[in-house]
């Protein structure tokens, strides 16, 4: 295992041995490179795994906002040269999937196959994420983590994994404010769906069918625009890869083959 900073300021592990192909995977919104975890066991294998915590989150600074995602997919781009990695593939849920379209939007040359799961070419509305960075600025984390299990999960899975799903909300809610914030502020700018078509790399979209902020119909809207691109519906809500570990793992190891 390997962690460290890049020059600006993005927090990151390495795991598996050098030489095999790397596999870089991206947080979403209030999380950190820990909601991998499941994943980096399951491919560390085959892969070499690059986890990294996104700007204003975890242990990545969290410089005053606004960003924007030209901004967060360049901290990408930045992490790969750091770490001398020429090309990488890429899997990121939401924020993370997001920040995946634009790198193969504008970086293709540095992506090998791309998967964005439980994301949308435009997540909700500016109005919408401009209310919550303003909330967040205003009265802290505390709110809006105490929300975030039912717009993560399904009722059964919080409360079956109860443990789980607490300590992913402590998470968010001891996490930078103006950081979270100023992603709110990335995605209320980021709108991909001209963008999108020009994506030409090898593309899983991953939806889950209970996910009420990037619906099955936003999978489909990609999976309809990304040439060439393949669909896989899992039974979970919005962190697919944790409620539905075994199948997104399944997915995954599929379309990287």
């Amino acid at each position: 295992m390997k962690t460290g900073l890049t020059p600006a300021g993005t927090w990151y592990r390495v795991d598996g041995q050098s030489g095999k192909p790397c596999l870089l995977f991206s947080n979403s919104l209030g999380t950190d490179l820990r909601m991998w975890d499941l994943q980096a066991d399951a491919f560390a294998e085959r892969f070499q795994i690059i986890r990294y915590d996104t700007r204003g989150h975890g242990r990545s600074t969290a410089p005053q906002g606004p960003y924007s995602l030209a901004q967060l997919g360049g901290d990408v781009i930045e992490l790969l040269d750091h770490l001398d990695v020429q090309r990488a593939h890429f899997c990121g849920i939401s924020m993370g999937g997001a920040i995946g379209q634009w790198l193969g939007a504008h970086a293709e040359d540095r992506i090998g196959r791309l998967a964005i799961a439980n994301t949308a070419a435009r997540i909700g509305s500016a109005d919408g994420w401009k209310t919550r960075a303003a909330n967040v600025r205003l009265y802290g984390l505390g709110g809006i983590a105490s929300g975030a299990p039912e717009r993560w999960f399904t009722p059964a899975f919080a409360a079956r994994e109860a443990i789980l799903v607490s300590g992913l909300v402590d998470a968010m809610a001891s996490g930078s404010a103006e950081g979270y914030a100023a992603c709110c502020d990335a995605l209320a700018a980021a709108d991909q769906r001209d963008d999108v078509r020009r994506i030409a790399l090898p593309t899983l979209v991953i939806a889950g069918e209970a996910d009420p902020v990037t619906t099955v119909t936003d999978a489909l809207f990609l999976y309809e625009r990304i040439p060439g691109a393949q669909l896989s519906v899992l039974p979970a809500s919005h962190i697919s890869n944790i409620e539905a570990a075994s199948a997104f793992n399944d997915a995954l190891s599929s379309f990287l083959q």
